[in-house]
This record gives C-alpha cells, sequence and structure tokens, in this order.
C-alpha cells in the first residue's frame, strides 16, 4: 500500500477544529515542521496538543501557540517559550504539566492499548494528590486544578510503597517526522528524534509522518525500522530544502582564542 501523499496540505486536510495532536519532537529535535506550517496556513484551532514541549516563540508548535490555535496543552517541558508562559499565566491557555517519563509511558500505554499504569514517580507531590494549576483566571487565581489520583501499595522487588495510577493518552492524529520512511510508512529515526516520535505516532488515531528521505519498500533492513507501518496512514515526502531547515535550540560555543 503506497501511503505517500503529494502535499503538506493534502496530508492535514481532514484535520477540524477542536481536535487532539499528538506531536513528535525533543525540543527542537524531529518536529514536524512542515505539517505544522500547513495547520497553520489551513486555519484550524482550537487544537488539544500533546507533545514533549511547545516549540519556541518562532518555531515549531510556537507558531499556532502565537495564533492562539491551541486551548489545551499536555507537556513536561515549556521553558523555552516566552508566549505559551505568557498564556498560561494570563488564564488564556490550559496547561496539564506531566513529568517527562510519565507522559512518555502514557502515550505508550495509548499506542498499546493499555488504558491505565501505575507509577512511582509523582507521589508525595500534587502530581499524585491534585491541585497543580491547569489554568488560570484574568485576576491570577486557580480557575481549573488537576484531580487526585488513585494511589496504591505494591510490593515490587520484595519492596513495598505507593504508587499513583496515570491513564493513557491517545491522539485523533499524531504529527511526526522521520529521518527515513518507505511508501508502506515503515519509519526510521535519528538519535534524539526517537525519543517521543515513536510513542506519538502510535498513540494517533491516525498518523502522518513527514520523512527526510523517501525510499522504495524494501531498502529498509526490517531491523532497522523503529516504527512499523502499520502505525502510519500517511508519508509526506520532503523537499531537501525542507529536510534541511532545522533549528537549533541552543547554541553554546568557546570563546575565540
Amino acid at each position: 500500500m503506497d501511503k505517500v501523499v503529494p502535499s503538506a496540505h493534502e496530508a492535514v486536510a481532514d484535520i477540524p477544529d477542536g481536535a487532539t495532536l499528538a506531536v513528535g519532537g525533543f525540543g527542537l529535535c524531529g518536529i514536524p515542521s512542515v505539517l505544522i506550517r500547513a495547520l497553520l496556513d489551513r486555519g484550524v484551532g482550537d487544537l488539544e496538543v500533546v507533545s514533549n514541549n511547545c516549540g519556541v516563540d518562532d518555531w515549531g508548535l510556537g507558531l499556532l501557540l502565537a495564533e492562539r490555535r491551541i486551548r489545551r496543552v499536555i507537556a513536561s517541558y515549556v521553558g523555552e517559550n516566552k508566549e505559551f508562559a505568557r498564556q498560561f499565566l494570563a488564564g488564556e491557555l490550559e496547561v496539564e504539566l506531566t513529568p517527562q517519563g510519565t507522559l512518555a509511558e502514557r502515550l505508550r500505554a495509548g499506542g498499546s492499548g493499555i488504558p491505565a499504569f501505575y507509577t512511582a514517580t509523582g507521589v508525595g507531590t500534587q502530581v499524585a494528590d491534585g491541585g497543580l494549576p491547569w489554568r488560570y483566571d484574568a485576576a491570577g487565581g486557580v480557575a481549573v486544578a488537576s484531580p487526585p489520583k488513585e494511589v496504591a501499595r505494591f510490593t515490587v522487588r520484595g519492596v513495598e510503597r505507593e504508587y499513583v495510577r496515570e491513564e493513557a493518552i491517545t491522539a485523533d492524529f499524531s504529527l511526526v517526522r522521520a529521518w527515513k520512511g518507505d511508501r508502506a510508512g515503515n519509519l526510521v529515526f535519528r538519535s534524539s528524534a526517537r525519543n517521543f516520535n515513536p510513542l506519538c505516532a502510535a498513540a494517533g488515531q491516525v498518523c502522518v509522518a513527514e520523512v527526510e528521505h523517501l525510499v522504495e519498500v524494501g531498502e529498509i533492513e526490517p531491523d532497522a525500522v523503529h516504527l512499523p507501518g502499520i502505525f502510519v496512514d500517511r508519508v509526506l515526502a520532503l523537499t531537501a530544502e525542507q529536510a534541511a531547515e532545522k533549528r537549533i535550540e541552543k547554541r553554546t560555543v568557546r570563546s575565540a582564542p
């Protein structure tokens, strides 16, 4: 089955207002920037986004955020986006902050058909007890707070301790970026781009993948496939210019001698 679509616009044409999106990437590494731009151009809004972070002010998901296209975010890190902080503190954006490992496992569980799981991460904090601000009001008070979660005791490797129940995350659509992919949707990711892209891809009801290098079926060794094509519905082949357009989130250099 050839899953290649001719354009980014066609790849996201059926994503409606109000959709929930799982968006891959880690920092600015491996983000589906071309698909995000196509969503921006289409004018889609009222989105709930699940992603490790929300881009920066002028790149990635930050572009949708700046145009007020996102109403809610589930993320683990948001420290590089000033507009994100402004909208959150002004009560314009709802944010569910989740520990990074928990977010990854919630997405993995969603893609695997596992409704919930228990983890020790967050026990004894507001993650488990509730009360984390999700949305502020115009006066700076907490309008919506996280609810308490179920906590249970289990014995693991001879040690009894408390664990908090976390629910899986699924999405209407997932947008991901791969280094290489074939026409059947088998994908290969590089380095840190592999952190969240496969998890987001599996968690979406419909997965759209932009790929830097499109190859024919059979050109990727089976053992090299990071995400099987069964999880991918559409493949967008990027141009050389699109594949090369990447941002460095933070650049650290030595002083000149």
